[in-house]
This record gives C-alpha cells, sequence and structure tokens, in this order.
C-alpha cells in the first residue's frame, strides 16, 4: 500500500500566487506548485485493511464548508532550517477538520499522531542553507497573505515512500457540505 495522507487541495490562484514567492535560494529545493497543499492527518505506509477502514471513516465525516486564508511564511527546524512554508491561519473550522481526520485514523487502528497540528503548505525542503539567506528571504516576504479561499474536500493522497513534495496521486475525496457548487465550477480542483 502507497504512504497515505489527508489534505485541503489549494486553489489554482492561491497555487500561482505561492508559486510567484520563489527565489533563487542556495540549498533550496522548491516544491511544483501542483503538489501544494495543507496535510490533515499523515498515515504513512499501513496496510489494506488499514487503508480501508480510515477511507471509510473519512467519509463518514460530514463537516460544513468554511473558508481558509493563509498568512506569513517560516520555517521548521530552528537554527538549522529544513523547510520553508505559508501558514494557515487555524480556524475552529478547521481544527475541528483535524481532530475528525484524527479520529478516522485512530478508529481504523493506526497509532495516534504525535506531533501537534500546524497547518501549513511546505514551499520548499532546505538542505545546507545559508541561514542569512533563508532570514533575508522570510524578510523579503514577511507581509504575505492571501485571499481567503473556500476549502470545498478534503483529499486522501499517495506519494511513494522517500520521496517528499510529490508527485502525489489522489486515491480519494470527500467534498464539504454546502461547496459544491464551488467544486463544480473547478474553484479548487487539482
Amino acid at each position: 500500500m502507497p504512504r497515505l495522507f489527508t489534505a485541503i487541495e489549494l486553489p489554482d490562484d492561491i497555487r500561482d500566487e505561492l508559486h510567484r514567492l520563489r527565489m533563487p535560494l542556495p540549498g533550496a529545493r522548491w516544491i511544483a506548485p501542483e503538489n501544494y497543499h495543507i496535510t490533515l492527518r499523515f498515515a504513512g505506509d499501513i496496510g489494506n485493511v488499514e487503508a480501508r477502514e480510515f477511507i471509510a471513516n473519512l467519509a463518514r465525516i460530514e463537516p460544513d464548508g468554511f473558508e481558509l486564508r493563509l498568512s506569513s511564511l517560516g520555517t521548521f527546524g530552528g537554527d538549522d532550517p529544513h523547510s520553508i512554508f505559508a501558514a494557515v491561519e487555524s480556524t475552529p473550522a478547521l481544527e475541528e477538520l483535524a481532530r475528525a481526520h484524527e479520529k478516522a485514523a485512530r478508529n481504523a487502528g493506526l497509532p495516534p499522531d504525535t506531533r501537534a497540528f500546524k497547518p501549513h503548505v511546505t514551499l520548499a525542503r532546505l538542505k545546507h542553507s545559508n541561514v542569512e539567506a533563508v532570514a533575508r528571504y522570510l524578510s523579503r516576504y514577511s507581509g504575505y497573505r492571501s485571499e481567503p479561499f473556500f476549502v470545498t474536500r478534503t483529499l486522501l493522497l499517495s506519494s511513494r515512500p522517500g520521496v517528499g513534495g510529490g508527485p502525489y496521486g489522489i486515491e480519494d475525496s470527500f467534498p464539504m457540505r454546502g461547496m459544491e457548487f464551488l467544486a463544480d465550477e473547478g474553484e479548487a480542483s487539482w
């Protein structure tokens, strides 16, 4: 079974906007815009039985659609940053959705996620980057803030083991209540 995780997709205009934030940065491997997403729950390499149960549990979640906004850029890794991300403004609806995906995973027999939920979009992976250059990059885009966008569905994505940053395959999708009119128009399609 492939490595699985659930995510929120980004609309094309937000992906294009994030793509325009790229600049030459030694040691940065920029993520392709088609692979930008907000991870809700990483499941990892799981067996077929657990995967089927996880999918069934996800299908029983019936959240209402809601709006999100990306706000500010940051890094993971402290003094030795390993990635650049766009932060997601947390909302009660997003937190509730993440808890529902965690519950779906646990009810499928997966171990609890040990990391705190920090919604973000990974923009680049860093290796041997100059900390001052990364700080200048973050300073240059310190005022970044996207327009709000609607979450119309969540996705179950797969990736190949050992390959971070895509490409990802869509294994299943789960619509949000009240968002069918946007999903039908292609507002947030991948």
